[in-house]
């Protein structure tokens, strides 16, 4: 009688840890299951509304929008992404600020035939927006490159070779 006892608590004990390590891996799957569909709703929405996050550097959504906008790869000298947007309304704006080297520097003049501009004296700094990542007093002393299409659209790029930093900004009127 007592070998049946101990069999059964042994049979019981068993089958408890089984179904708590059951529990256990239901629960992990229905959290990994959750995090995915939660990454594809945000990649979804991020299509269809981009995101910029103009108060954390190189998040996901800056990388993607860097390669949006300037249209260049992320190579390892890019690094501390900004980046806004104002697309409210019938204007848009849009602010990119980021480290790098005159070799990136170089390849984004290139690709948006940007042209070293000392006619223009206007910076457009009533569009921009005030953020501790664009010092618009640092960016008037730099070298503007520009380019426009029939004075509705611009961009405008500065480089600050002291710093190793980029400002770029695309906008339209």
């Amino acid at each position: 009688m007592k070998h049946i006892f101990y069999i059964l608590t042994i049979i019981f004990v068993l089958t408890f840890i089984s179904c708590d390590r059951i529990r256990n891996k239901g629960h992990e799957l229905a959290n990994k299951a959750e995090k995915k569909l939660k990454n594809k709703s945000n990649d979804i929405v991020d299509k269809v509304i981009p995101r910029f996050d103009a108060y954390q550097p190189d998040t996901k959504y800056n990388k993607e929008r860097f390669k949006d906008f300037l249209k260049v790869g992320l190579t390892q000298d890019i690094k501390n992404i900004y980046c806004f947007e104002d697309a409210i309304g019938i204007d848009a704006d849009y602010m990119f600020s980021f480290n790098c080297n005159t070799t990136t520097v170089k390849e984004i003049i290139n690709k948006h035939k940007l042209k070293l501009d000392k006619e223009t004296t206007d910076y457009a700094f009533g569009l921009q927006h005030d953020f501790d990542w664009w010092n618009k007093m640092k960016i008037e002393k730099l070298d503007l490159y520009s380019w426009q299409r029939e004075h509705q659209y611009l961009k405008y790029f500065w480089y600050d070779k002291a710093e190793h930093k980029a400002y770029y900004f695309e906008f339209d009127m």
